[in-house]
């Protein structure tokens, strides 16, 4: 696709719905979206040892996270140069000093460096040495660690990180200083569930402020009737504290505040959320208090972001210490992967409570998951409809609408999804050509 058909598929107040079910647009994003932004990879507590691995994906390009014996961590092509077989297969590990490939018996440094090749003589006076494929497994574009979140860009000339993400880092800034020892690490495995639907319909209900008192209310609205019927007891039992605020009125949303920065990120809950009113936990607050002070503690306490988006794949939400990661694996086929982190000396109560918020919320079995997602799956089938060509993102909306600059408006608005938008089509054209 050239450039100016990208441009076409997004006209500020409505996008083509090609966006969300075109394969030859899904590819493109592949090859180019996900290749000139920064994408979120995994978390250095995963690798937390020379050797250690995780495999994933960047786009639908396989990767391995490994950390080398320097300490530093590497992203690498899960692609041995020879034949081009899968180095590694299994979701996590520890490869020991080196990777060697299961077909031929390559092997490579742990930061993907060659270290040899069997019956090497066989290669003599061919030219081996004067291919990319001599040089070992190769690396990403460029890494960046940040707070412990791993980062990384295909690309080997783009975009900066500082530039990429400017203020948003804010969140991460925000999750992090919630730890009472500064440090963030991975409570297990992620929640990992497949949906039937395009990965920008994900990304874009994270800020999606106008569903949750309709999509939820045969999930949430029924919770809330069964505890009245209880008569309210006290204290509030902590799953009602999670899912109740679901159905808040749309005035709660509007006051809430939605803030948008450059390169697509953007997050609800500017001036309070759905997670301000749960019950404090003192011990908590008295760790907090001895690490920064009581006036810092409250006020880190005080930021209380709903879900704050990292376009194009990653959301966090700092109050719960939870990171949502969504991994397109067709247009209409997306894995999600959900994580929550323990605050390093935090009670092991909050732990529990942001393992809770995980299954009820985020699971596609879970009491208010299997709403969004039926939603999804409704909305991909619905747009092979030929009734209308075009997606309506307009609430709100303002001409001549400033991407470049950071805005706060109603918590209702739809800005953030043309944010998203404006976005899409930078780092999807910024290495396209034009049509002849």
């Amino acid at each position: 696709m050239h450039a100016d058909e990208i441009r076409a598929l997004v006209q500020g107040h409505q996008v083509h719905r090609d966006v969300y079910t075109s394969h030859a647009v899904y590819q493109a994003e592949m090859r180019h979206l996900f290749a000139n932004a920064w994408i979120f990879v995994g978390h250095d507590s995963q690798t937390p040892n020379m050797g250690d691995y995780i495999t994933t994906q960047i786009g639908d390009q396989p990767v391995i996270q490994v950390r080398h014996s320097d300490g530093n961590i590497h992203i690498l092509h899960n692609r041995c140069p020879h034949k081009g077989t899968k180095i590694a297969i299994d979701r996590a590990g520890n490869t020991g000093k080196f990777f060697r490939c299961p077909y031929h018996a390559w092997s490579f440094k742990t930061n993907g460096c060659r270290l040899a090749i069997p019956l090497k003589k066989g290669y003599d006076g061919t030219g081996l040495e004067n291919t990319p494929n001599h040089e070992g497994m190769a690396a990403v574009g460029a890494v960046e660690v940040y707070h412990g979140f791993v980062f990384a860009r295909l690309a080997y000339n783009g975009i900066s990180f500082e530039e990429f993400f400017g203020e948003s880092l804010s969140s991460i800034d925000n999750m992090v200083a919630r730890a009472p020892e500064g440090r963030l690490e991975i409570a297990g495995p992620p929640l990992r569930y497949m949906h039937k639907c395009n990965w920008k319909m994900l990304v874009e209900n994270q800020t999606d402020t106008c569903h949750p008192m309709v999509a939820h209310e045969s999930s949430a609205g029924t919770a809330i009737d069964i505890f009245r019927e209880m008569g309210e007891p006290e204290p509030r039992p902590a799953a009602m504290q999670i899912i109740a605020p679901f159905m808040s009125a749309y005035e709660f949303f509007e006051s809430m505040g939605i803030r948008t920065w450059p390169n697509g990120h953007g997050h609800t809950g500017v001036n309070m959320s759905i997670h301000s009113d749960y019950d404090a936990i003192p011990e908590y607050y008295e760790a907090l208090k001895q690490t920064h002070g009581e006036i810092k503690a409250k006020a880190i306490l005080d930021e209380s972001r709903h879900n704050s988006v990292y376009f194009p794949n990653m959301m966090v939400k700092a109050p719960l210490q939870q990171l949502r990661n969504f991994i397109p694996l067709g247009p209409d086929k997306t894995l999600v992967e959900s994580y929550v982190y323990r605050l390093a000396g935090a009670p092991d109560q909050l732990v529990a409570m942001s393992s809770m918020y995980n299954r009820m919320i985020n699971a596609p079995t879970s009491i208010v998951g299997h709403d969004d997602l039926e939603m999804y799956e409704r909305a991909q089938e619905g747009l092979q409809s030929n009734g209308l060509e075009w997606v309506n993102i307009q609430r709100l909306y303002e001409a001549g609408e400033d991407f470049n600059v950071e805005a706060v408006e109603n918590g209702t608005t739809e800005r953030q999804m043309r944010n998203q938008f404006n976005a899409w089509v930078k780092f999807m054209t910024a290495d396209m050509g034009e049509a002849a």
